[in-house]
């Protein structure tokens, strides 16, 4: 993040916020432009702390704030095989909601469908895409409403490499905050700004350097971790 983004307005802002018995204490501010990586071991709370932003989870204390048009790229599931409508719709609805039910202007779900790479695929029924190609309809959703704030749950599950790359570069450049919750940061790494590190002992937030540490993350388990660097990867043991 640049000195000029580290003044850009706040999309989303998390004070004393609480949801028993996951987490508590969360002070978090996010800035458009920011990329920031929510990692920690399952159970912890980190799809919850997207739902509670987005309001489907309540907070137990505390308060969020949050940019009116956010963009959501759920954890995956499939649509079902019977599902009797294209992807190509599917975006189309994420359209009309994001503009106050209106059909979306002409050429708009086109140009989302090209911006992640599913024009070829998007007039085939959802249910019966692989489930990259879900994920890629499910990104052209998110953008639908030109989002100020982007919330990101495991958006690379079952993307191969190329696509992979194409969904970090695609969120990274986006005129939007980005809270994306991985198992990895590793696919992330050129591209995060700072780390929101959930754990069984507490949370901490700060930059790659400052989280990803043997001592920081040992206290968050309350055991020994291990963070090994290899070949320009980081590996949490």
């Amino acid at each position: 993040m640049t000195s000029t983004e580290s003044r850009a307005p706040a999309v989303l802002e998390l004070r004393g916020a609480a949801v028993d018995p996951l987490w508590s204490g969360l002070d978090l501010t996010v800035r458009r432009g920011e990329f920031i990586a929510v990692l920690g071991p399952n159970g912890v709370g980190k799809s919850t702390l997207l739902r509670a932003i987005m309001g489907t989870r309540k907070l137990s204390s505390g308060t969020v704030r949050a940019a009116e048009r956010i963009g959501f790229i759920p954890q995956q599931h499939m649509f079902p095989a019977d599902l009797p409508i294209r992807g190509r719709d599917l975006v189309s609805l994420a359209c009309a909601h994001g503009i106050a039910r209106r059909r979306p202007p002409a050429g708009k779900v086109d140009e989302l469908l090209e911006r992640v790479g599913a024009s070829h695929f998007a007039d085939q029924r959802a249910g019966l895409m692989s489930g990259g190609q879900q994920q890629l309809i499910r990104q052209a959703q998110a953008l639908a409403s030109e989002p100020e704030l982007v919330l990101a749950d495991e958006p690379l599950l079952s993307l191969d490499l190329a696509r992979e790359r194409d969904t970090v570069d695609r969120l990274a450049g986006l005129d939007a905050g980005v809270l994306c919750v991985t198992h990895s940061i590793n696919p992330f790494l050129s591209v995060v700004d700072r780390v929101l590190y959930l754990g069984p002992e507490g949370h901490v937030v700060g930059t790659v350097d400052e989280v990803m540490r043997s001592d920081v993350l040992s206290e968050l388990y309350g055991t020994h971790v291990e963070v090994v660097e290899a070949n320009g990867r980081m590996v949490v043991l």
